[in-house]
């Protein structure tokens, strides 16, 4: 919940600069509060940044006050939409089966969902990492298209925290994600206070395809030395 619109499209202008000499095979993202998405697909267009939004309804309409439609995110030319990201899961009640509703409305609408995973402190202290996010798949992915699929390993301990989860167990984990999948060529990204010094290192381990950023993009120098990270 960052940024109004015009603070979005001065971070654009500014940002965009930096994509000069970005390698043309690396897909940039940006995932916007919905007050942004129109202004920022007005500005995105013609450039290589695609839009995304930060969440999305399971109905098309109806009486669900706050939410936003699939055809509403559509409209707008908005082709990724973050869901289950564990901040949705944590303060506004979000299950493993409204997960499901969402990741499967979002395709039927031709969205491209990153669905996001991962464990507490808690959870990883009792050794129960690799059961609850094979949980979290198992339930999620029911009857979900894997060919048009995002995901993101998010280690809830290490959001916002500045407490990064190794990069070999980030890839451990995101390992065992694909072994879990039907479509090993799923994308997986690696989530929890990437930085611009940390991103070389996340970026070189071989089960990694991508980041999923917060803090460190909300800054269009901090963010653009993400995307032109440098492989180790």
């Amino acid at each position: 919940m960052h940024k109004t619109q015009q603070e979005a499209v001065a971070f654009l202008q500014e940002f965009l600069g930096k994509l000069v000499d970005t390698p043309s095979d690396r897909e940039v993202v940006l995932c916007v509060p919905y007050t942004c998405l129109s202004v920022l697909s007005k500005s995105l267009h013609g450039t290589r940044v695609k839009l995304g939004a930060q969440n999305v309804h399971w109905a098309d309409q109806g009486p669900f006050t706050g939410e936003i439609s699939p055809p509403m995110l559509v409209e707008l030319g908005v082709r990724y939409v973050i869901i289950g990201h564990s901040e949705r899961r944590q303060y506004f009640g979000e299950t493993d089966a409204t997960v499901n509703q969402r990741l499967k409305a979002a395709q039927s609408h031709g969205l491209t969902p990153i669905l996001c995973v991962g464990e507490t402190k808690a959870q990883r202290d009792a050794g129960e990492t690799e059961n609850h996010i094979f949980q979290q798949l198992a339930l999620d992915l029911v009857d979900v298209d894997q060919s048009n699929l995002v995901i993101a390993y998010e280690p809830i301990w290490a959001i916002g925290t500045g407490d990064t989860c190794e990069e070999t167990e980030a890839n451990r984990v995101i390992g065992l994600i694909r072994s879990k999948l039907q479509n090993p060529d799923v994308p997986i990204q690696y989530g929890g206070s990437v930085n611009a010094n940390n991103i070389d290192a996340i970026m070189a381990q071989p089960e990694i395809d991508g980041v999923l950023v917060g803090g460190a993009s909300l800054q269009p120098e901090s963010f653009g030395r993400i995307v032109n990270y440098k492989p180790l």
